[in-house]
């Protein structure tokens, strides 16, 4: 269930006891450490040139390096509609207007919901981040473990069908996670820009000495490691001058641009995976004044580095403010881009999907940022809206269960795709058109170490593959308590530990048992 050294590095996170409401409890960071060995020189170079050799290139066919495994049907034609696919990780549902929130300001995304199908109950299957997007990509599942790793030579991906049946596929990053050495995602995109940059992404190595972490947060937040990956955060944004420059903005324009130059061709699908709003949160001073008027720094920066222990009651105030500001500058930035293909006659026949990864904690139970520990809607939920061109479907919601995993399953039949049936998922339309009431009894999600299952009466999760419980095991009766807020399983010991059997069941794996 754990997930690679490096991804564990990146993806912790924090929780507050309850026994101790001042401080955090410590929680080991993992910290990736990839020993070369006693090799000789000759075989370093040797797997120094084999794995630059499946790093993404930026000219030239990959289709001769990747082995799959069934081949790609071509019966079915195009129905001539384009998509444009829009990720933007860490975006909690609730967050959003068009998903109830009446405290953060979201309007271009509301305006896209009144114009679009909103499913109210989509679940994440896979998690972090490239958990989720093999998930994407392929229309397969990851569980039972979830693991960070790569595309597979055998995976076949949502661009590679398109491709090969004639559609035109770009892809727009500053997710810098799906560049990686051998990661593959550019696979079957006829082009791919990474926008450089984001969080400790190794694209500037310097001044390193004009740059002072400790002059953006609390002295009680400092330590090397949130120091190291602050510094490199500042290195990279060191030549930021307007809020155009912000890493959002530009993957939008970029994206923008890409719709100018291919808009007129084949019919296209633009996949756009924005690391906004996840951490740093640092939106522009405009958008963090809309939910505070004073910061207690002028750049207040909050990410991955802080230790567990230092993390205080009253730091989340201003925390979650610093969410909110991200949160409503992504928004911006989608806003114009939306604007853009609107202006570029595309709305008529273009469907535009938005969604993002997990959701994030923002103090529940005394958690922040995403913890598996505390396997609940704040991370499991995820925003889903699907603008179609015809206007009939317009401001349709979907209140049946729905999973990461039908998304790929549900895309490729919209664009007239439907011979193409390696996936784990199932098509979400029918639940549109009223063909169907509902898709699934229960659907499932991992991350790292904890397991849930979901559905529309009970949210249940626990540790799968350890000891250590977490906040769990724990039960939420949706009925009642639809935020999920108290864990009712000693009231209903018999429902727990029916859910428990299925999500074994599913996983295949055996788990703990429930002990209550």
């Amino acid at each position: 269930m754990v997930n690679d050294q490096h991804s564990a590095k990146e993806e912790h996170s924090y929780c507050i006891p309850k026994k101790q409401k001042n401080l955090l409890t410590r929680r080991n960071f993992i910290t990736a450490a990839v020993g070369i060995g006693a090799v000789s020189v000759a075989a370093a170079d040797a797997k120094k040139k084999e794995d630059e050799s499946k790093m993404p290139v930026w000219t030239g066919d990959l289709k001769s390096s990747v082995k799959q495994t069934p081949r790609i049907p071509v019966s079915s034609k195009p129905n001539g509609l384009n998509m444009i696919v829009i990720i933007a990780d860490t975006w909690r549902a609730d967050h959003l207007g068009c998903y109830g929130s009446a405290h953060i300001k979201t309007p271009y995304l509301d305006k896209l919901a009144k114009e679009s199908v909103l499913f109210t109950d989509a679940t994440a299957e896979g998690l972090p981040t490239i958990p989720c997007r093999r998930v994407y990509h392929t229309g397969k599942s990851v569980l039972p473990e979830a693991k960070w790793q790569p595309l597979a030579d055998s995976d076949i991906t949502f661009a590679e069908v398109l491709q090969k049946h004639g559609v035109t596929t770009g892809f727009i990053v500053d997710t810098y996670h799906h560049f990686k050495a051998n990661y593959n995602f550019h696979r079957g995109f006829d082009s791919w820009q990474w926008v450089r940059g984001q969080e400790t992404d190794r694209w500037k190595s310097g001044p390193k000495e004009e740059f002072d972490p400790k002059k953006h947060m609390p002295a009680h937040l400092w330590n090397k490691s949130y120091d190291a990956n602050m510094r490199q955060y500042m290195m990279n944004t060191q030549d930021r001058k307007s809020q155009e420059d912000y890493f959002c903005a530009r993957s939008c324009r970029s994206a923008m641009d890409w719709l100018e130059q291919n808009a007129g061709g084949n019919p296209f699908m633009l996949w756009i995976d924005m690391f906004d709003p996840h951490e740093p949160w640092d939106a522009p001073l405009k958008f963090q004044k809309m939910y505070r008027n004073e910061y207690p720094y002028e750049r207040y920066l909050f990410g991955y580095g802080v230790r567990n222990a230092d993390i205080r009651p009253e730091d989340l105030p201003v925390i979650r403010d610093l969410y909110a500001a991200e949160v409503t500058f992504s928004d911006y930035c989608i806003g114009h881009l939306l604007k853009r293909v609107e202006q570029l006659g595309l709305m008529e026949n273009t469907i535009i999907v938005f969604s993002t990864d997990h959701g994030t904690h923002l103090g529940e139970e005394g958690c922040v940022q995403k913890t598996p520990a505390l396997l609940n809607a704040c991370v499991t939920r995820i925003p889903l809206i699907i603008k179609h061109p015809d206007n009939r479907f317009a401001g349709k919601r979907v209140d049946a269960l729905v999973s990461a995993v039908d998304f790929m399953p549900t895309f490729l039949p919209l664009l007239g795709i439907d011979d193409y049936k390696n996936m784990d998922g199932q098509n979400m339309w029918p639940l549109v058109t009223g063909e169907i009431s509902s898709l699934h009894e229960n659907v499932y999600t991992v991350f790292n170490k904890y397991g849930a299952i979901h559905n529309l009466n009970w949210h249940y999760f626990q540790n799968v593959a350890g000891k250590n419980p977490g906040k769990g095991p724990c039960l939420y009766d949706l009925k009642s308590d639809p935020e999920q807020t108290k864990n009712v399983i000693r009231q209903f010991p018999k429902v727990a530990k029916d859910l428990r059997n299925k999500l074994q069941s599913h996983l295949k794996i055996k788990i703990p048992p429930l002990i209550l």
